[in-house]
C-alpha cells in the first residue's frame, strides 16, 4: 500500500476499551436516573467525539451539568483504568516500534481526550512514537466527519491521498474516507454488528495488529 504516514485510532484499534465506554454511558446516565436508550448513537449532530458527545448528553437528556463538567466526570471516571489496566492490542505496539525505527511519521486521530489518550499510551510507553496527536476533546467536528483526521494530515505536512488510517469502528472508517485517506479496518468485536458496512467501505480488512504488519510489509 502506497503511504507517506500512518494514523492510528485508539479505543478499538491500538487499545481494548470500548467495553467500558459502554459501562460509563450505561453508569453516567443511571447516576441520574436516567434509563440508556437503544438509540443512544444513532445520530450525534456534532459527531462521534468528546466535546460532541457532551453536548449531545446534555441537550438530548437535559442535563444541567455544564459540557465541561461532563467531559471531567468521563475522564474521572475512566482515569484509573486508562492509567493502569487498559491492554493494548496484540502487535500493536510492536508495530507502532518497527514503524518508528523506519521513520514512518505516526498519527493519533481519536473521539477519547487528550488526557486519557496520553495516559493508556504512556503507560505503555509508546507515546513518544506519535508526530501528531489530534483528540476528540479538541474543537473540531467528530466522527464520521472528517476533520479529525484532516487535522492530523495537516500537522504532518502532508496531502490526506498520502495517508493511511486504521479504524475499527464503521463512523471511523467514514471520517477517514470522507478525508480522502486509504483506510484499513481493523476488527474489534464491538463493531460486529457493522461488521459488512465496514468491510464494504475500507479498502482492506485485517483481523489484527500481526495481519495489519503483514499487509504493510513492516
Amino acid at each position: 500500500m502506497d503511504y507517506k504516514a500512518i494514523i492510528f485510532d485508539l479505543d478499538g484499534t491500538l487499545i481494548d476499551s470500548m467495553q467500558l465506554w459502554r459501562q460509563v454511558d450505561h453508569d453516567f446516565l443511571t447516576r441520574r436516573g436516567i434509563e440508556v436508550p437503544a438509540d443512544l448513537f444513532d445520530q450525534i449532530p456534532l459527531g462521534n467525539n468528546f466535546i460532541g458527545t457532551a453536548e449531545y448528553f446534555k441537550e438530548r437528556f437535559g442535563l444541567p451539568d455544564s459540557i465541561e463538567s461532563i467531559m471531567e466526570e468521563w475522564n474521572a471516571m475512566l482515569r484509573g483504568h486508562y492509567e493502569n489496566d487498559v491492554e493494548l492490542k496484540p502487535g500493536a505496539g510492536e508495530l507502532l516500534e518497527t514503524l518508528a525505527q523506519k521513520g514512518v511519521p505516526i498519527g493519533l486521530g481519536t473521539s477519547n481526550s487528550l488526557e486519557l489518550s496520553s495516559k493508556v499510551l504512556a503507560q505503555h510507553g509508546i507515546w513518544h512514537y506519535f508526530n501528531s496527536v489530534v483528540t476528540g476533546d479538541m474543537p473540531l467536528k467528530g466522527k464520521p466527519f472528517p476533520d479529525i483526521y484532516l487535522k492530523v494530515a495537516q500537522e504532518l505536512n502532508l496531502e490526506p491521498s498520502r495517508c493511511l488510517v486504521v479504524e475499527d469502528t464503521l463512523t471511523g472508517v467514514q471520517a477517514a474516507k470522507a478525508a480522502g485517506m486509504t483506510v484499513v479496518a481493523i476488527h474489534d468485536e464491538d463493531s460486529i454488528p457493522f461488521a459488512t458496512q465496514i468491510r464494504d467501505l475500507a479498502d482492506a480488512f485485517v483481523l489484527n495488529h500481526y495481519e495489519l504488519s503483514e499487509l504493510l510489509k513492516t
